[in-house]
C-alpha cells in the first residue's frame, strides 16, 4: 500500500519536473519573443497598443504571393467590431513580410523558423498586449473563407462560448485526400476519448475566441498546435464548440506538413502528449488542496498565471481552479465548467 507521504512526495516530482520543464520552455522561447514582441512596438508605435476590439492573427512561413490575397479578402469588421491583422512571419526567406505589411498588416518578422504553434503563440500575445478584446485565427495560404469569421465569432459574443473552432466534417472540404480526411476523423475520436467532450475536427486553422483565453492555457508546441490548444482549453474548463466552415484546396505554393505519415505520428504525439500533461498538471492541484479553502485568490507569493499548482478555488493559469474539469483523474462526467474570471461581458470596448 502506497503512504500518503509517498503519494505526497510521488505529485511533488511530478510537480517539480512539470516546472522546471515549463521555465525552460517559457526561457527558450523568451529569447526570441521577447526581441520579436520589442520591435513589434517600436514598429507600430501606438498602432501596437491600441488595438481595435478584434485581432486577427495569422502565422505565415514563406508565403509569398499568397499571403497578400489572403489579408485583402479578410474583413474589416467581424459581427460590427473592428478588426486588425497581425501577421507573425516565422522566419521566412522570401517576402512575405514586406507583401504582409504592403498589404496593411501589422507585421512581426521573427528571424528564425520555429514553427507555426510558436508563431501564433507570439501572435496571441501581441493582440492581448494590444488590448484586443477577440482573437480570430486564420492560415496564410488561402484555404479558410474569411466570411466563416462572423459564425465563428458570434457565439463568443454571445457569451455562449468562450472558444470556437470551424468544423470541416461540419461543414464543407474541397480535399480528396482518403489519409487526411480519415485522419481528421480518427483524431477527432482520440481527443473526443480523452477530452471527454465531442470534438468533430481537432485541427482546423479557424478559430475564434476571448483574448484572455490564450494566456490562460499552456503553449508549449512549436508546431502541430491545433491538438495543444484545443484540449488545453478543455481541460482548463472554457466553454468550447463548433460551428460549421470551410476549407479550401491550396491554390498557391505548397504545404509545409509534409508527408501525412509522419504529420499523422507528430500530431498523435501532441495529442498523447497535452493530455497526459494536462492530467499530470490536474493531479498535482488535487494534491496540494489546503484543509481550508481559499477563494479566488492565488496563494501567497503565487502570481496569477503561474505554472505549478494552486489551491482549492485558487487561480491557475489565469483560471479558477476549481472551475475547470475533472475529466483529467477521471472524477466529473467530461463536461468542462464555466472559469468564473472569463464570465461574458459587453462586446463594446470601454
Amino acid at each position: 500500500m502506497t503512504s500518503p507521504d509517498s503519494e505526497a512526495g510521488a505529485a511533488g516530482a511530478v510537480r517539480s519536473v512539470a516546472a522546471v520543464r515549463a521555465a525552460g520552455a517559457l526561457a527558450a522561447a523568451g529569447s526570441v519573443d521577447d526581441p520579436a514582441a520589442g520591435a513589434f512596438a517600436a514598429t507600430y508605435a501606438e498602432r501596437a497598443r491600441r488595438l481595435p476590439p478584434v485581432a486577427i492573427v495569422i502565422a505565415a512561413y514563406n508565403e509569398e504571393g499568397a499571403i497578400g490575397p489572403v489579408i485583402d479578402a479578410l474583413p474589416a469588421s467581424i459581427c460590427g467590431l473592428a478588426t486588425a491583422t497581425i501577421v507573425v512571419v516565422d522566419g521566412s526567406v522570401d517576402g512575405t513580410a514586406k507583401e504582409a505589411h504592403t498589404h496593411g498588416a501589422l507585421v512581426c518578422d521573427v528571424p528564425v523558423n520555429r514553427g507555426q504553434g510558436a508563431a501564433l503563440r507570439l501572435g496571441y500575445r501581441l493582440a492581448r498586449e494590444g488590448g484586443a478584446s477577440y482573437i480570430v485565427t486564420t492560415d496564410a495560404d488561402g484555404q479558410y473563407d474569411p466570411a466563416d469569421a462572423q459564425r465563428l465569432l458570434a457565439p463568443v459574443l454571445a457569451g455562449d462560448a468562450d472558444f470556437v473552432t470551424g468544423s470541416r466534417t461540419l461543414g464543407s472540404e474541397e480535399t480528396k485526400d482518403p489519409v487526411r480526411r480519415l485522419g481528421v476523423r480518427v483524431f477527432a475520436a482520440a481527443i473526443s476519448l480523452l477530452a471527454g467532450q465531442r470534438v468533430t475536427d481537432p485541427s482546423f486553422g479557424m478559430r475564434a475566441m476571448r483574448a484572455e483565453v490564450t494566456g490562460a492555457v499552456k503553449l508549449q508546441q512549436p508546431q502541430y498546435q491545433a491538438a495543444e490548444l484545443l484540449i488545453g482549453v478543455i481541460a482548463r474548463g472554457f466553454r468550447v464548440t463548433e460551428r460549421p466552415a470551410t476549407i479550401r484546396k491550396r491554390r498557391v505554393g505548397e504545404s509545409k506538413k509534409g508527408h501525412n505519415v509522419l504529420y499523422g505520428l507528430r500530431f498523435a504525439r501532441v495529442i498523447v502528449g497535452t493530455w497526459w500533461r494536462e492530467r499530470c498538471h490536474q493531479q498535482a492541484d488535487v494534491s496540494l488542496k489546503p484543509s481550508s479553502a481559499v477563494t479566488g485568490r492565488p496563494r501567497a507569493g503565487e502570481a496569477e498565471g503561474a505554472v505549478d499548482g494552486a489551491a482549492e478555488g485558487a487561480v491557475v493559469d489565469g483560471v479558477a481552479a476549481d472551475a475547470r474539469p475533472g475529466w483529467l483523474d477521471g472524477s466529473s462526467d467530461g463536461r468542462p465548467g464555466r472559469p468564473e474570471s472569463l464570465a461574458p461581458r459587453s462586446a463594446k470596448r470601454t
